[in-house]
């Protein structure tokens, strides 16, 4: 050693230690699998976020029209309708079904949210209100 600079160790063959082609290909070919693990996890994480966004407005759609079936005071008239109740800007869909109970003072409202685009069932409530 001369002049403090270091010169490397050779090995018995007479070669300076290093990594091969083979094994930086082996190091690099780890490194691509574990990004791609990591780039999936993170894309369904995103998917799952954006299912429980819809799913949280449909809920709030659904409880919405509950709400306003328990305020208004007259008798609920039996059968289906659909009708619009977007939040948010999301365009969201809902299906109201009001059926007869077994005591005349009382019905059952059903409300499902379906998502128009691909009718994908979001939320459903039921509800059992009564006349004033």
């Amino acid at each position: 050693m001369r002049g403090g600079i270091r010169s490397r160790p050779m090995r018995a063959s007479g070669r300076v230690g290093g990594f091969t082609l083979i094994e930086v290909l082996v190091a690099l070919t780890i490194i691509g699998v574990a990004l791609m693990a990591s780039i999936r996890a993170t894309g369904s994480l995103a998917t799952s976020s954006e299912e429980l966004r819809l799913r949280t407005l449909a809920m709030w759609s659904a409880d919405n029209r509950l709400a306003m079936v328990r305020i208004q005071a007259e008798q609920l008239p039996l059968g289906r309708r659909t009708f619009d109740c977007s939040q948010m800007g999301v365009p969201l869909s809902c299906q109201e079904e009001v059926l007869a109970t077994p005591n005349q003072l009382f019905r059952q409202v059903i409300v499902t949210v379906v998502d128009p685009r691909d009718n994908h069932r979001l939320a459903r409530l039921v509800a059992f209100p009564g006349r004033l």
